[in-house]
């Protein structure tokens, strides 16, 4: 047994407001064993000595995009789906480096992917994997160019299909939402209404019929599995959470009237503002069109007001950054924009305990409690203060743990015998 003690540990267990001074955490097997104020006695195993630094759980990113290789979408029109894989591996592991032990893939993840990582054939985080995204015949996922009339598309011919399906009509939705669930999809991704990254569609456009959004919802909750949507204004948000959409995905124009319809059906938003802050700094010169470039600044505006908003009304917010291509890079700098609005707490306990959650991995992901994964990060100074702490992993993180196994660390360990 792999035994593994953290002593003089100033811990945030996921779900508190403050760190807890002189605290001990004993992980066996991969678990977590205990967590005490006393001394916790180990007769054989590794001790750290954290000199009261902050242990805080491993950090859950609820929207991402693993395989979103390049930030424009045409660069991907003609990549083989191997060269795809093979540029999406530094991006996996870049997220680990960062402290995310676990993330939800909502666009192109699939159980292939989730399972080299889970085997160990890829470093990187405990992947949740939706396949692709569910978009309508000129909707948001609908990347065709507009001379392109076929209907007969082979999604698996390379990078440029294999992150979005086509579905129109109950029927078809039925089908494929069906088959990703055989597949073992932890999730369905639905595209609710326009996007920004999209070429021709309105971020205004309602997108899906309501027996198509049912139908979604009926099969994954029969299965135990959920429905999350793309929507960013509180008439699809409203379409979407009306028919039992559990996550709401960006929700960056949502009113005050339309988060209490949220919180009160019980679904999560989960926002990723970081995502068009640094699309927009970059976008011009990496080829996006100004009709895009309009909808950056438009979702810009909107999104940090969005947060007030929902806190207000109750609605529980994940911690999302849906980082595209050269983007990924600032995937830990959505610390820092939050942290202008809200509390630190608030943030860490969206990226823990409220997107373990969002994961139906309650008790397992997200805290430092007997019986959950040892998925622990080291930090130094207290980020329960200073959140912006954590948008520098590379100098602030001294050890990142998953599953019980040290993936990095600076600090030295004792050997107990």
């Amino acid at each position: 047994m792999a035994t593994i003690l953290m002593r003089n540990a100033s811990y945030f267990d996921g779900v508190g407001d403050e760190l807890r001074p002189g605290m001990n955490v004993l992980v066996v097997d991969g678990r977590i064993e205990a967590v005490s104020d006393r001394p916790i006695p180990v007769r054989a195993g590794v001790e750290f000595d954290l000199g009261g630094r902050a242990l805080l759980p491993g950090l859950i990113d609820a929207h991402a995009h693993v395989f979103a290789v390049n930030l424009v979408e045409a660069r991907n029109r003609n990549m083989t789906l191997t060269e795809m894989t093979a540029r999406a591996v530094p991006r996996i592991r870049a997220m680990l480096d960062r402290g995310f032990t676990s993330v939800r893939d909502v666009a192109g993840g699939d159980v292939g992917i989730r399972v080299a990582i889970a085997e160990g054939f890829i470093p990187g985080p405990r992947l949740f994997v939706g396949g692709p995204a569910l978009g309508q015949t000129g909707g948001h996922g609908d990347h065709r160019s507009r001379t392109d009339d076929r209907t007969d598309i082979d999604y698996n011919s390379g990078a440029f299909t294999f992150q979005c399906r086509l579905v129109d009509g109950p029927d078809e939705m039925r089908r494929v939402v069906r088959n990703e669930l055989r597949k073992g999809a932890d999730h369905i991704k639905v595209l609710a209404s326009g996007g920004v990254g999209s070429p021709d569609d309105a971020i205004e456009n309602l997108q899906f019929s309501k027996e198509e959004l049912e139908v979604a919802v009926r099969e994954t909750a029969v299965r135990g599995k959920y429905v999350c949507a793309h929507a960013y204004t509180s008439e699809a948000i409203r379409h979407a959470v009306g028919v039992g959409v559990r996550t709401v995905e960006h929700a960056n124009m949502i009113d005050a009237d339309t988060a209490g319809f949220v919180a009160g059906k019980g679904a999560y938003v989960v926002p990723t503002l970081v995502c068009y802050e640094e699309t927009a700094k970059h976008g011009e010169r990496l080829g996006l069109s100004p009709y895009v470039m309009d909808k950056l600044d438009l979702v810009n505006r909107t999104g940090i007001a969005m947060l007030g908003i929902c806190k207000t009304a109750g609605v529980k917010l994940g911690f999302g950054t849906d980082l595209m291509g050269e983007m990924e890079y600032a995937q830990s700098d959505e610390f820092a924009i939050r942290g202008r609005v809200q509390k630190p707490a608030d943030i860490l306990r969206s990226a823990t305990s409220v997107n373990a959650e969002i994961l139906q991995q309650s008790g397992r992901l997200g805290v430092i409690a007997p019986g959950a994964e040892a998925d622990l990060i080291v930090c130094d100074g207290d980020p329960l203060r200073e959140i912006s702490l954590l948008a520098d992993p590379k100098k602030n993180l001294r050890l990142i743990m998953k599953a019980g196994a040290i993936y990095r660390t600076d600090l030295s360990g004792r050997e107990l015998n």
